[in-house]
């Protein structure tokens, strides 16, 4: 097991990990309330990717890396991760509901 100590590292070298073998890579999350910390992890069974954290802020990166293995998981391992953004388009998405005229 290996622990990253940099984020965007992280997050590259999990990207790349999912898409060397999409079938058997896996992503797990785990909080310990009591610790305060939360630990994600990404393996494919030869390799074990870990990021460690205590701050509150890194929350919205977490969000951001799970949608980020949605739109892989969902759309393909080649998908275009750079149009991945996560909240914002959500948010753009619901304000478009309820706009217009009904018939």
């Amino acid at each position: 097991m290996v622990y990253v100590d940099s984020w965007e590292e992280f997050v590259e070298r999990s990207v790349q990990l999912f898409r060397g073998d999409p079938n058997a890579t896996r992503y797990v999350m785990k909080y310990r309330h009591c610790e305060g910390k939360l630990v994600l992890k990404v393996t494919d069974d030869r390799e074990c990717l870990k990021f460690k954290t205590d701050q509150a802020q890194d929350a919205k990166k977490m969000e951001k890396l799970n949608n980020i293995f949605f739109a892989l998981m969902t759309r393909g391992p080649d998908v275009d991760i750079s149009e991945v953004s996560g909240k914002e388009q959500a948010e753009q998405q619901q304000a478009k509901k309820g706009r217009g005229r009904r018939q």
